[in-house]
């Protein structure tokens, strides 16, 4: 997926329950960590859309 990416529909984007907040879990170097930060991350390579609706939808 190309263009602006939300990370609130990503796979990877869970909720931490240590930290009472949502979080990227996939491994950022320094880089791609300060983009994160300061919300400017919009071309995420590791994006993956959180379709929970996929797998009924193969079963039909």
């Amino acid at each position: 997926m190309k263009g602006k990416t939300n990370c609130e529909f990503c796979i990877n984007y869970i909720y931490g329950e240590d930290y009472a907040c949502y979080e990227c879990q996939v491994n950022l170097d320094e880089d791609e960590m300060g983009k994160f930060l300061k919300d400017s991350y919009h071309d995420c390579p590791h994006f993956q859309f959180n379709d929970e609706y996929k797998t009924i939808r193969k079963q039909m």
